[in-house]
């Protein structure tokens, strides 16, 4: 069943004194559930041991209440309390022979503890670095302080192991861990043994795991999180004083966990960042300790996998968003199914729940943190209700999502697309600068879809209402999707703003079209995400001078919760986009447009040849409408229900509309459940008076 290839894979190894059954390591990762979701995490947790993982982490836990990142929701190991929730999590962790992790977090100076209310504790005195800029800055820790924060990490990993993990894994990466804010130059400027000369900066780290090591014996394997570069020079951890910390500590932790300097830079999207994009930085690592080693780097090809292993580059093959993407990866590979496997596209959708305190999404796999939640299997559908068929209309990332799972439900599905291929919206924009990847949304619900003999796909389709009401189909799922406005109203302006007609307007459709301004671009950009910056990049390869307005302080603003911003726009200047931000556009002339500042209305005109709108987009509801206004007619035709889904329906990311294609292949035929909640959800318990 499995290709011989990939046998390296599977092969069992220790940590310290416990042992993977594989290779395939889930590092920690976000979810945006924590403490306030508890139990959605463990089950999202549960289906990747089920999948065949053998090694599964929780996200960043905090261990003591003097270091807390409020808002962002994380897990929390504060007192005897909070093991109860962690050992429901482990205990799904381990039902299908996992390794279960607990990854353990002092944030230090990026702890701004909004919600202990406690002086944060950093290496030393510094402004507090976080997302938000808060304006707290940490005092630096004494000795006794110190000596504290040892003893803390000793408690949190008695208590870990009293949750009934099997490893702790202590965070020194990103620049978000106190190990990390040890060994760095940038954080630590202390004079004493701590600070220094290397020797002294590992002083902290060493104690710690001696002392972890010392309370919790031969039962738990200790890893050590560390940054690969910070990638800030001889002020910051640079990759070489990695390797000579590694090598001057060659057997400390039970494994290595390397990953990149920033967050940014260790989870950069597919835009930016191509799979095993670290390798260069862990190369020959290996040679300086006896420890494995587990590395990241949006890993989806088992054949990349197996040569990383091959290789010696890495003993384990870290995952954290393809583990999202398809929970049943390791075991898809060890059946000898590959062309199953969901693979990440590397949008950072999943990231957004984490930065904007939500339950994250992910655009591959709508069920990930809907399995405790809605009971949603990443591999299984519910049964059939009891309806046979559905016309689905649309071939966007709604409709092929809908017609994918109800495939799987056992409806017999007619897809009908008014083009003459599928993809929708991700068909065109695959072909974006950056965004090939994005395409793996389709390629996999279309390969899935040509295994399922009860799914006609027609194209050269649209449908009118008088074709559907004589078809007969039972059910109807309006996919039809959406298109940018050419009228400018989005957020700024909520009604269209003066518009010369001589001016040659666009749109991101008529572009992705084949239309090619010239001259002088500017791009009016109020939608935030990242069609604007795509679209530059695109003006400029074609030839054109382009000029970005913006009414946010960012170029595409909301891309900071993707962790995308900062490349975007630095990827825009170098091309010689010239970017206004702050400010607005108020009128378009014959050969300008007027621009103004968001804070005082003080106008500027921009001479151009051509305005692209970047703005909101309208929803392809026509044929719906039709339907709902001639319901008394469904009764005869035989149909049951009509569903608008998608970007028809309210236009948003991919990650919605393939969550609505597979939240309306779920709920048909479903009970009416009135105006209960449609999903399960926790709640504080109330203190004792």
């Amino acid at each position: 069943m499995r290709d011989q290839r990939y046998d390296v894979l599977f092969d069992p190894m220790k940590i310290g004194p416990v042992t993977a059954k594989n290779r395939f390591y889930q590092v920690p990762h976000c979810n945006g559930g924590g403490y306030r979701d508890p139990s959605a995490a463990a089950e999202m947790r549960r289906s990747k041991a089920e999948g065949g993982w053998g090694v599964i982490f929780t996200e960043q836990c905090e261990m003591h209440h003097t270091s807390e990142i409020t808002p962002f929701i994380e897990l929390r190991l504060w007192e005897d309390k909070d093991i109860p929730m962690l050992r429901r999590m482990s205990d799904r962790m381990k039902e299908h022979g996992a390794l279960a992790g607990i990854q353990l977090a002092y944030s230090g100076v990026n702890g701004p503890n909004l919600y202990s209310k406690e002086v944060p504790l950093a290496v030393s005195a510094q402004p507090i670095r976080t997302f938000t800029n808060d304006p707290v800055q940490a005092r630096a820790l004494d000795k006794s302080d110190i000596r504290d924060l040892r003893r803390w990490f000793v408690n949190a990993a008695l208590r870990s192991k009293e949750a009934g993990f099997d490893l702790i894994c202590l965070y020194g990466a990103h620049g978000f861990g106190i190990f990390q804010h040890f060994l760095s130059r940038a954080t630590n400027h202390r004079s004493d043994e701590y600070g220094g000369s290397l020797e002294n900066r590992s002083r902290f780290v060493n104690e710690v795991i001696s002392d972890i090591k010392d309370a919790v014996g031969d039962t738990m394997g200790i890893t050590l999180r560390v940054s690969l570069d910070e990638t800030i020079g001889d002020l910051g951890f640079s990759n070489a004083e990695v390797r000579d910390f590694v090598e001057m500590n060659r057997n400390l932790p039970d494994l290595w966990d390397l990953a990149q300097g920033t967050w940014e830079d260790c989870s950069g999207p597919s835009r930016f960042k191509e799979e095993a994009a670290q390798e260069a930085l862990v190369r020959g690592i290996h040679e300086l300790t006896d420890k494995p080693i587990v590395g990241v780097g949006r890993f989806t090809s088992p054949d990349v996998m197996a040569k990383m292993v091959r290789n010696g580059t890495l003993d384990f093959i870290g995952c954290a968003r393809p583990s999202i993407a398809d929970p049943f990866l390791p075991k898809k590979v060890e059946e000898g199914r590959i062309e199953d496997i969901r693979e990440c596209i590397g949008c950072n959708i999943c990231i957004t729940g984490d930065m904007t305190m939500s339950i994250s999404r992910c655009t591959q796999n709508p069920t990930f943190m809907e399995e405790w939640r809605k009971g949603w299997h990443p591999e299984r559908m519910n049964t059939k209700g009891d309806s046979s068929s559905v016309l689905v209309l649309g071939a966007g990332p709604a409709g092929l999502e809908a017609t994918r799972a109800l495939a799987e439900r056992g409806y017999d599905v007619a897809l009908a697309e008014a083009g003459r291929a599928i993809g929708g919206r991700v068909a065109r924009e695959r072909l974006l600068p950056g965004l090939s990847a994005w395409g793996r949304v389709v390629d996999y619900r279309d390969y899935q879809i040509s295994q399922k003999p009860n799914v006609e796909t027609y194209f050269d389709s649209a449908l009118d209402a008088d074709s559907i009401l004589e078809f007969g189909f039972e059910n109807v799922c309006i996919a039809t999707g959406a298109k940018w406005r050419r009228d400018g109203v989005a957020r700024q302006h909520v009604v269209p703003f003066p518009t010369d007609d001589h001016m040659s307007l666009f749109t991101p459709d008529d572009l992705m079209d084949g239309a090619s301004p010239t001259g002088h671009v500017v791009i009016y950009d109020d939608d935030h995400y990242y069609m604007g910056g795509v679209m530059a990049e695109l003006l400029v390869q074609k030839g054109c001078t382009v000029t970005l307005v913006t009414p946010a302080a960012y170029v595409s603003e909301w891309t900071l919760n993707t962790l995308e911003q900062h490349e975007i726009h630095r990827r825009l200047a170098r091309l010689g986009v010239m970017i206004e931000l702050n400010r607005g556009v108020s009128g378009i002339g014959k050969d300008h447009v007027i621009t103004n500042c968001m804070f005082t209305d003080q106008s500027r005109p921009i001479q151009c040849d051509a305005v692209l709108l970047v703005s909101s987009r309208q929803e392809n509801n026509g044929v719906y409408a039709d339907l709902v206004a001639r319901q008394e007619e469904w009764a005869d035709a035989g149909i049951k229900s009509v569903k608008l889904i998608g970007d028809a329906n309210a236009p948003g990311p991919i990650a919605w509309a393939t969550y609505a294609g597979h939240r309306y292949a779920r709920e048909l035929d479903a009970e009416d459940i009135g105006d209960a909640l449609p999903f399960r959800r926790e709640i504080t318990e109330l203190a004792a008076e």
